[in-house]
C-alpha cells in the first residue's frame, strides 16, 4: 500500500484538512525522518513523522497505513507518539505565557506604566 505523506497527515488527524497538511509540509513545519519533503513524497512503515508547533517538535511513528481517516479513537493503531518529554514542557510554557498575555488586553495600564517608568529610572541610575 502507498499513501502520501499529506493525506496520511490528514487521516490520523495531525492535521484538521488534507490541504492545510499539505500546506504545513510545504512551509517545512511538518518533516519526515527530519528532512524537508514534498506533500506527495509516500511514506513506508516506520517512518518518523515530526510537526513543529511554536517551539516544541513533535514526533510521531507511524505504525501502520491506511487510506481513510478514522475516528480519534482509533488512531492509536496507526501512530505512536515519541515526543520527549522536554517538548511537551516547551509547548506546555507556550501555552501559559499565551493565556496568560490573553487575560490581559495587551496594553499597560497608565498605573502598570508608571510603575513601568519608575523601575526604568531606578534601573538607569
Amino acid at each position: 500500500m502507498k499513501i502520501r505523506l499529506d493525506k496520511f497527515v490528514w487521516c490520523v488527524r495531525l492535521a484538521k484538512t488534507r490541504s492545510q497538511a499539505s500546506e504545513l509540509i510545504t512551509k517545512g513545519r511538518i518533516k519526515l525522518n527530519h528532512s524537508e519533503v514534498k506533500p506527495s513524497r509516500e511514506i513506508k512503515l516506520n517512518d518518523l513523522i515530526c510537526i513543529h508547533k511554536h517551539n516544541a517538535v513533535f514526533e510521531y511513528k507511524v505504525l501502520q497505513l491506511l487510506d481513510k481517516r478514522h475516528g480519534a479513537a482509533l488512531i492509536n493503531d496507526y501512530i505512536v507518539d515519541q515526543t520527549k518529554p522536554e517538548e511537551i514542557d516547551k509547548f506546555k510554557q507556550y501555552q501559559l505565557a499565551q493565556r496568560a498575555y490573553r487575560e490581559t488586553d495587551g496594553k499597560p495600564t497608565k498605573k502598570d506604566r508608571r510603575e513601568l517608568d519608575r523601575f526604568m529610572e531606578d534601573w538607569e541610575e
